[in-house]
């Protein structure tokens, strides 16, 4: 959930990187009518290995202790403080993982709420990330720091929050007890930890450069899970020798020194023709020639240089052009650098020291996704590569337009999975998340939102923010499945999702019902949800029985029995068999109470579910249970009605006066 991206995970469910450069594995599926659904394994599973292969990596701060005995008080909340880069983040994540329950999840925050505030329990753990707040805005976020910790103090719950670098002296007097400051821990642990996680064999002095001891004493904890990453990947290329010294230097290289090489490789190159070259084969590699090339005469045309019109037989070959810029045509056609993550090295280099040319790489990617060149591939790791360097600079808003590009009509739903693809990514972001969420929350509340991006919303709501942001994610889900202007199939896909949450949580279920039944009487897809909440089908906990009557009070109220006389059959037979609560039938009285007419309803049908004949013999036994079911439920009613005198109970008959 938190903590450095990596390549190696314990058994995987899902694709591994297993060679050289980046990777991005997206499962969307694209089909016209379909949901983007996830085709790989899924996002609960990648959480949870991620969070495994952070407690494998993890090498504890000086000060974790501390924080880590202040937490196993239920009700603790601790506030982390530190440097930037001695890894707060991860620990905070590690803390809530060693007092969690198996299996449980961390849900992380809002910084800015929306809607309502938790309501949690024991059992809950929380992150509250604050290390991105700005001086600004830190009182503000300190005072929703304090309701937080009130709501989790009182229940019983657990909650570490990471405070801003270097704003400790504004901490509230209040909440500086609370605070536990973190030391970096030792760099060369750090690094061995994540080697050995990733099954590379090293030795104590093979760690012992003058260029490691650098990093050692001051590169961030995420930077030394990406050196050990590029070692495997030097590794597994087999392209950088068989000795860990081959990999370590090759490893060392990419991440100081390509940034230099890259600056002289572009004072050499000045053409444009070559510059737009460099960068596509950058953003493209590992494609065919064909597709770098597309994609650079693509990149020529967004950025209007004149078309060159030397006759094709006068200018240089596809290899003369690659050979010039160090660029490697690959046996089975594929154009790649010689040098590892150089790739990644050249497109960070233009995205920073080009900032005036970024709405144009935007432009291009756009365009680029309608190339004949490029396949699903070839768009999945360009849209994955724009995408981190569009983050890494903070240029947001070109995410966003591409999204709203992407699902336009005129896109005829094509692009839907890279629509998809950049919003996870962002969603995924540790910086960028929350402002991701709160855009999702605007397309969701907007007054007009085309179909496209309402299932693309939907979907991701359902398989991405869910698993860790599941109150948030439920928000923005009863937006889109109450929306009236959603195609119906759009509408019931979000519907679809938010039934799949409340139905797997009592406190999402309290708090949807609630949402629901606020303010004016509920009507329309507002009632459909709810019946859909009410019925047993598909439902994994006892319902908050308040709120389960309350609900079935409103749909009795507005809807016609034959709307939710099924459900109460369904109810019924559950009871029957002991697979649900009688507290049922108890709900359901109180719901229909004071209306003789939905009294005499509920009779009949008990009435009528009991006089269903068993089909075999093996449900003789069934039918004991529905008519006791049924005597009882006729009972209650008769008496809620004034009519006769005895208890319910086992053998009662069913006198049937109450219709």
């Amino acid at each position: 959930m938190t903590g450095s991206g990596g390549t190696s995970v314990s058994n995987p469910l899902g694709p591994l990187h297993s060679g050289g450069g980046d990777q991005y594995n997206y499962y969307w599926s694209n089909g016209v009518g379909e949901q983007l659904v996830r085709g790989g394994a899924a996002r609960l599973e990648i959480v949870r290995e991620h969070r495994l292969r952070l407690t494998r990596c993890f090498v504890r701060p000086r000060g974790y202790s501390r924080a880590a005995d202040r937490l196993m008080q239920p009700g603790a909340v601790v506030i982390l403080d530190g440097a930037p880069g001695t890894g707060r983040r991860s620990a905070a994540t590690m803390l809530l993982e060693e007092t969690s329950a198996p299996g449980g999840r961390i849900e992380e925050l809002p910084v800015n709420r929306e809607e309502g505030v938790p309501d949690p329990s024991p059992d809950d753990r929380y992150l509250l990330d604050l290390s991105r707040v700005s001086e600004g805005d830190y009182p503000a976020a300190q005072r929703t720091l304090t309701l937080y910790r009130s709501l989790v103090e009182k229940c019983g719950a657990r909650m570490v929050a990471v405070s801003p670098a270097g704003l400790a002296w504004m901490l509230d007097a209040e909440l500086a007890p609370l605070a536990v400051s973190l030391e970096r821990p030792r760099g060369r642990a750090v690094l061995s930890r994540h080697l050995r996680v990733r099954e590379v064999g090293f030795t104590y002095e093979q760690l012992a450069t003058d260029e490691l001891t650098d990093l050692f004493a001051v590169a961030p904890m995420r930077e030394l899970d990406r050196l050990a990453e590029l070692v495997g990947q030097a590794r597994d290329s087999a392209r950088y020798g068989t000795d860990f010294a081959d990999w370590r230097d090759e490893a060392v290289a990419a991440a100081t020194n390509w940034s230099q090489q890259v600056a002289g490789q572009l004072r050499e190159h000045r053409g444009v023709q070559e510059r737009a070259l460099l960068l596509a084969a950058a953003m493209t590699n590992g494609a065919a020639a064909e597709t770098v090339l597309g994609a650079a005469r693509s990149l020529l045309e967004v950025l209007r240089y004149p078309k060159d019109e030397t006759p094709g037989l006068a200018q240089e070959g596809l290899c003369e052009q690659f050979r010039k810029l160090s660029l490697v045509r690959e046996d089975d056609g594929r154009v790649r650098f010689a040098g590892l993550a150089y790739d990644s090295a050249v497109r960070s280099h233009f995205w920073e020291n080009f900032p005036e040319l970024r709405q144009g790489f935007r432009d291009w990617v756009g365009q680029c996704m309608t190339l004949p060149e490029l396949g699903a591939e070839d768009r999945a790791r360009l849209v994955g590569r724009f995408t981190e360097q569009a983050l890494s600079t903070g240029r947001l808003e070109g995410l966003y337009v591409l999204i709203e590009r992407w699902t336009q009509p005129s896109a005829g739903g094509r692009l839907r999975a890279e629509a998809a693809a950049v919003l996870e990514m962002g969603l995924s972001h540790e910086q960028y998340g929350p402002r991701f969420r709160s855009r999702v929350y605007q397309w969701a509340t907007a007054s007009r939102l085309v179909p496209d991006l309402a299932q693309v919303l939907a979907d991701i709501c359902r398989h991405v923010m869910a698993v860790t942001h599941p109150e948030q994610a439920m928000v923005r889900l009863r937006h889109l499945a109450l929306r009236q202007d959603n195609p119906e199939a759009t509408a019931q896909a979000a519907c679809t999702a938010l039934l799949e949450l409340a139905r797997d949580n009592r406190r999402l279920y309290t708090r949807l019902v609630h949402r629901l039944l606020q303010g004016v009487r509920p009507t329309g897809r507002c009632l459909d949800v709810l019946l859909a909440l009410l019925d047993p089908t598909g439902l994994s906990i006892d319902p908050p029985w308040q709120e389960f009557t309350l609900a079935w009070r409103a749909v009795m109220a507005g809807k016609p029995p034959a709307a939710w006389t099924l459900s109460v059959r369904r109810w019924l037979t559950l009871i029957a068999r002991r697979q649900a609560s009688e507290q049922v039938l108890s709900a359901l009285l109180l719901a229909a109470s004071g209306d003789r007419e939905l009294l005499n309803q509920l009779y009949v049908t008990a009435c009528d579910w009991s006089d269903v004949q068993p089909v075999d013999a093996g449900q003789q036994a069934l039918g004991e249970g529905r008519r006791r079911t049924a005597d009882r439920f006729c009972r209650d009613i008769d008496l809620a009605q004034g009519i006769g005198g005895v208890l319910s109970g086992p053998g009662a008959p069913v006198t049937r006066e109450g219709i």
